[in-house]
């Protein structure tokens, strides 16, 4: 059936049925009401004699025989207390990116597994954007139990009423009073978190509690107090003896009765224990947020009508109390004007509120009705187009087969036998030279890559032993120190590194190797080339900020958890191509107190010669003479220095060249030859220990090498001096030019 332009908004709640049928008015700005209905059922819900799913049951009956509501969207609510609902401040994100951020907090904030729940969230009025970033954000999450949320909607299916909206009852009487009451509000762009409009505090009275929200227009807060209309009739009852139904007449009809002021003074704890509850919620929300004002209260529900409940709240309150019995922005003459309506009006605002958000009028429109029903109906209300998608398809496909049969029919294939075994000769040919010019292809690549090889050898032999060169080159030694002689100086004093495994591992793509955690390691010794302050948002973090990994072992220099974590955004163009990354094991014992020592020894006297120094090579294929060759020009870059638990200053102990065992044995031996006669006497000479202990630094180095063979970089030196040569020429004829201007000029 096709959808009407008129919604009902229906409260089932624990005393009657409320319902209200509107539509949106010409302007745009009003709801048009053209019909109405409120069924009080026979006992309140919670009675203990009554049955909750008959009386709903029965009264939903009376609606639909007294109302069609073919063609209408229907809009309920259900009570306060049976949801939740949180409003999260968000960080400055991304616009795009608050959906996953919701998502994520909606697993901290709700109590209950999400499959256990349905809920939904809604970007509240008020904050900014600028560059596609949300600022002073705040989102309303609102979730339901999924077996209560079914609970509610099973009457409505029993009846065979289709439901579009299901909203909690706060959030229903919080868009009818953003809707019809606060009219003024200025744009939300305009709002100022530091400086909000007034708040209002809604307080709706129900039969068993009563639903507390406060407001600005923009921002809200709600609370459920489980106090409502049926606590004065049990109080009435446990007063003054009476059953249940003449205390709820009494309660009703005080001023008629013998002795109001007994039935009042009976009432009196019930009167206080609201006005506590108000007063605690208002007091709790001034905590949370201090910027708002509350300027007055609107009271709705029925329970308002008792006497003097209105100037108890004004009194204790200290805030002016208005009982809204009329609605501004809602017209219709039949529905406003009907006695019915206008006794009743005060429990009508949560109708009204869920026609408001089902004419999208509302400021809230988050919707608890489950995705599977909404995916259900939209599949039924398509299926009668699907069937004649597909029949239509059907009479095509007849249609096109039709015409395929009669095409074929019209063919025989005796007329065609002849040039058919023609052209498979010709495809067969084809094929033949087809796999000729592909084996011809096959041997030429072949023979291509062993000329290729033949021609590298010379040059492919020596790159190797130019990299150990290069690593031997870059390793610091004493000076004036003959070839095989052993340095005087002290172990711990001795420039020496100590090398004992050079690893490799070949990449096709280095760039993979080049982590932004590697590119960390190589920046925190390279400060010139780190950015200055302000010239990024991000850079590389600090050394403290990189975590170690005992998995990593030697022989897998690529595994990430070895580096920091972290990284910031990419300063040094990364190594392109394939290569080779190398990792040296190693140590050293110079460590002193006062002087270079662990690392930092490693990068000034090792790491520094690695990326910076040269070697002396041969200057072609004949190495008549030799050239200095830097380790830039052999392929070698970006040395880092790695970190994890085996690198740092380990205890050791180096065998002592001058001790003795035998002297040792003597030593230990009282009868020996070489022993004092004097058995008892001290030894006068120190005794000399086996093992002398040092502090040693253990290491591995990284870096990436890319190796260049000779005859690569004797085409790169001249290239590199055809391009001087041509700048010579043109800084030449410039500088003649100008001389011959100057003369000119003379």
């Amino acid at each position: 059936m096709a959808k009407s332009n008129a919604v009902w908004g229906i409260d089932v709640g624990q005393c009657s049925l409320k319902a209200i049928r509107c539509a949106l008015g010409s302007d745009g700005n009003h709801l048009v009401a053209d019909a109405f209905d409120y069924i009080e059922y026979p006992k309140i819900l919670t009675q203990p004699e009554a049955d909750p799913v008959v009386l709903v049951r029965e009264a939903l009956e009376l609606f639909l025989s007294r109302n069609d509501l073919g063609g209408d969207s229907v809009a309920i609510s259900v009570p306060g207390q049976s949801g939740l609902a949180r409003f999260i401040k968000l960080p400055p994100v991304e616009s795009k990116k608050i959906s996953a951020i919701v998502s994520y907090e909606a697993k901290q904030q709700i109590p209950f597994p999400l499959e256990d729940v349905i809920w939904d969230f809604q970007k509240m009025p008020g904050g900014s954007e600028e560059e596609g970033f949300a600022l002073d954000t705040e989102v309303g999450l609102f979730a339901m139990k999924r077996d209560q949320v079914f609970r509610a909607i099973k009457p409505f299916e029993t009846a065979g009423i289709e439901l579009d909206v299901i909203q909690l009852s706060p959030l229903a009487l919080y868009n009818s009073v953003v809707f019809d009451v606060l009219t003024n509000l200025p744009p939300p762009e305009e709002y100022d978190p530091a400086n909000p409009p007034e708040s209002l505090v809604l307080v709706s009275i129900g039969t068993d509690s009563t639903d507390l929200v406060v407001t600005n227009g923009y921002r809200v807060w709600q609370r459920s107090v489980p106090l409502g209309g049926n606590h004065f009739t049990k109080q009435l009852t446990k007063e003054l003896k009476v059953t249940f139904a003449k205390a709820e007449h009494l309660k009703r009809n005080a001023r008629e009765a013998k002795d109001p002021r007994a039935i009042f003074q009976a009432m009196r704890p019930i009167f206080r224990d609201i006005v506590t509850e108000v007063q605690r919620s208002i007091g709790f929300f001034q905590s949370i947020d201090r910027d708002a004002k509350i300027s007055r209260v609107l009271a709705f529900g029925n329970a308002m009508k008792l006497p003097g409940l209105q100037q108890y709240l004004e009194k204790n309150l200290g805030f002016p109390v208005t009982v809204c019995d009329s609605f501004t922005k809602l017209q219709g003459t039949s529905v406003i004007s009907s006695p019915s309506f206008k006794d009743n009006i005060l429990s009508f605002p949560v109708c009204y509120g869920l026609a408001v958000q089902a004419l999208a009028k509302s400021t809230i429109h988050t919707n608890l009705l489950p995705r599977e029903i909404l995916t259900r109906r939209m599949v039924r209300q398509k299926k009668p187009w699907a069937v004649i998608t597909v029949a239509l398809l059907l009479v095509g496909c007849l249609f096109n087969y039709f015409f395929h049969w009669s095409a074929w029919a019209k063919v025989r294939e005796d007329h065609y036998k002849a040039s058919m075994s023609k052209a498979d000769s010709v495809y067969q040919e084809s094929q033949r030279h087809i796999g000729t010019d592909t084996d011809n292809a096959n041997s030429y690549e072949y023979l291509k890559s062993v000329g290729d090889a033949v021609v590298t050898t010379t040059d492919g032999r020596l790159i190797y032993a130019e990299l150990l060169k290069a690593i031997y080159a870059a390793m610091p030694r004493e000076e004036n120190l003959a070839v095989g002689a052993i340095s005087k100086l002290p172990l711990d004093e001795r420039p020496s590194l100590y090398i004992e495994a050079i690893e490799s591992e070949y990449f096709p793509m280095l760039v993979e190797w080049w982590t932004p955690d590697v590119e960390k390691l190589y920046l925190e010794r390279r400060p010139d080339l780190q950015p200055a302050d302000g010239e990024k948002n991000a850079g590389p973090a600090p050394a403290a900020a990189a975590t170690p990994n005992p998995a990593a072992s030697p022989g897998n220099p690529t595994a990430p958890s070895v580096y920091g974590s972290g990284g910031g955004e990419t300063v040094l163009p990364a190594p392109e191509g394939s290569g080779w990354v190398i990792e040296i094991h190693g140590y050293h014992f110079h460590n002193k107190v006062g002087g270079l020592q662990g690392a930092q020894y490693v990068y000034e006297k090792f790491m520094k010669n690695l990326e910076n120094g040269q070697i002396e090579l041969p200057d072609g294929p004949n190495g008549d003479e030799t050239i200095p060759v830097s380790m830039k020009e052999l392929g070698i870059r970006y040395p880092v220095l790695l970190r994890d638990y085996s690198a740092m200053l380990k205890d050791s102990e180096v065998d002592n060249p001058e001790y003795d065992p035998e002297q040792s044995r003597n030593s230990l031996d009282p009868f020996s030859q070489n022993r004092n006669s004097d058995l008892f006497a001290l030894d006068e000479e120190e005794e000399i220990p086996e093992k002398i202990p040092f502090d040693k630094y253990v290491f591995r180095i990284q870096f990436c090498w890319q190796g260049t063979p000779l005859s690569k970089r004797i085409e790169m030196r001249a290239k590199r001096a055809l391009e001087q040569e041509k700048e010579d020429d043109e800084a030449a004829e410039e500088e003649v030019a100008h001389q011959n201007g100057g003369v000119g000029g003379l």
